[in-house]
């Protein structure tokens, strides 16, 4: 086995993925469905690493942003931005699981793949999740200390208006105007059963490729891996340094323990949802996984789906956990279920052949 699949079925109530611009949406063409809510694979990867990090009590690798200056009329000012890049240095967690690519101007590329292949979270199924919509007010007209600024344009700059002038402004309107209150509109919230895939590469997740054409490391960061007892071996790939069993043992139960426990931490906490996972596959048949976490059109309604968990597929390992049993028809729930799918990780993770792989 070179490759283990893990799909994770997830409960969303009332919450967002993604604060910045909002929740993101999709439309599906097949069933007309639309708009639908769902998580990027990056922000999963975000989330992933930074739970392995604080499974591991360490400080995440450092990122080098690069900007640019210039002399304009005399003046230093900003000129663009620059490169970003990690460490590309392997001896952090997150840089060896995670990947990195760094393309500076006058030095070689550095680029890993990282071992991990992340999906995004999307609906189990069209008809299975969906958006609401939702205007907010951000009000404080009940508090006596609540200030209130009102500027007004005065040539290529405003000014503040003085009391006498605010009371005259809104003696005059028309309508209703609250100073004390801000009005958010079209707010996007997720709810329903989402699913989420990942592919551990098994022959990549410790190993770090020596090839001088597509280099991953450089020189010195290979002579240094050498002097921390990373091992050269060879793989399908070529030539290759392996980390140290220490290192293998002590990072694939965090890896383990992130990949089942991770969590979006971006929502706020108007819109937080515990996103409870209901269900983990484990697998090293992609197909097969598909089937074990699905949904089946109804026969009987129109415009239906129904969630089904396949707890005894042959060649997969289906964890249900009691949450699940709320909303879709189970017989092996558990309170331990997550703690079993773990250790499932860990034991599949742990008995592969990482040095020698040919």
């Amino acid at each position: 086995m070179n490759t283990i699949y893990i799909r994770t079925l997830k409960r969303v109530n009332h919450s967002v993925f993604s604060v910045e611009k909002g929740q993101k949406i999709y439309w599906d063409s097949q069933f007309k469905k639309g708009p639908l809510p769902y998580s990027s694979g990056q922000q999963i990867k975000r989330s992933i690493l930074d739970k392995l990090n604080s499974v591991l009590n360490i400080v995440p690798s450092p990122t080098t942003f690069v900007s640019k200056v210039a002399f304009k009329k005399e003046t230093l000012e900003f000129d663009g931005e620059g490169e970003v890049y990690g460490t590309c240095n392997p001896v952090h967690a997150d840089q060896l699981l995670g990947g990195w690519m760094k393309a500076v101007s006058g030095s070689r590329v550095l680029k890993r793949r990282s071992p991990l292949s992340i999906s995004a979270m999307t609906a189990l199924h069209p008809l299975l999740a969906g958006v609401n919509e939702e205007n907010l007010t951000f009000d404080r007209k009940d508090r006596s200390n609540t200030k209130v600024i009102v500027k007004i344009k005065a040539g290529n700059d405003y000014r503040e208006l003085s009391e006498e002038e605010i009371i005259e402004f809104l003696e005059n309107r028309e309508k209703h105007t609250s100073l004390a209150s801000k009005y958010i509109q079209d707010q996007r919230r997720a709810n329903g059963l989402f699913i989420q895939d990942i592919a551990i590469d098994l022959r990549r997740l410790f190993c770090v490729s020596l090839n001088k054409l597509e280099p991953e490391i450089t020189e010195e960061t290979e002579n240094l891996l050498c002097e921390n007892g990373w091992e050269e071996s060879e793989n399908v790939f070529g030539r290759c340094l392996v980390a140290p069993k220490a290192t293998r043992e002590k990072l694939i139960p965090a890896l383990a323990n992130s990949i089942i426990n991770w969590a979006i931490t971006s929502n706020q906490s108007r819109t937080f949802s515990l996103m409870e996972t209901l269900a983990v596959s484990i697998s090293d048949n992609a197909n097969k996984i598909a089937g074990s976490i699905r949904a089946k059109l109804s026969g009987e309604e129109e415009n239906k789906a129904v969630p089904i968990i396949e707890e005894d597929l042959n060649g997969v390992d289906t964890f249900v956990t009691l949450p699940a049993a709320g909303y879709i028809i189970t017989k092996k729930e558990s309170a331990d279920a997550l703690d079993k799918a773990e250790q499932k990780l860990i034991d599949l993770m742990m008995a592969f052949d990482y040095e020698n792989q040919l």
